[in-house]
């Protein structure tokens, strides 16, 4: 490669680079473009929801298993929320090291659910 310096007059010179290889992703530029897809079908809601009893014989399963006693992992299903815990739990105290969601968390859901039909606010509040 030469550098020529801003005022010389040059004519633009070939790029030297080396031959595309097989298989090289810049080979392969003329590519057939993507197949559209149908929306309805791209775009589904869920299909089978499980129901509650269905959730809680998986969770008790996922307890039963030796990777999730190894690992420190409950799982469970939240009374009032009816969501799916987890926590990650220390073998030897037993203490609570992480819980996904949060209590702070699901006793938000909790809140946004209970009042629902009513304002819908987080906090109830008068001043």
């Amino acid at each position: 490669m030469t550098i020529d310096t801003i005022g010389s007059a040059s004519q633009a010179r070939p790029v030297d680079r080396p031959a595309a290889a097989v298989g090289d992703a810049s080979a392969q530029s003329a590519r057939a473009p993507a197949t559209p897809v149908e929306t309805a079908s791209a775009v589904k809601g869920p299909a089978n929801v499980p129901t509650l009893d269905q959730v809680h014989q998986a969770v008790s399963q996922l307890n039963k298993s030796a990777q999730a006693k190894s690992q420190g992992l409950e799982f469970s299903v939240d009374s009032d929320t009816k969501r799916t815990v987890v926590k990650v739990v220390d073998q030897t105290t037993k203490e609570v090291l992480r819980q996904i969601p949060s209590p702070e968390a699901l006793e938000i859901a909790k809140s946004l659910e209970s009042n629902s039909g009513t304002s819908g606010l987080l906090i109830q509040q008068t001043a």
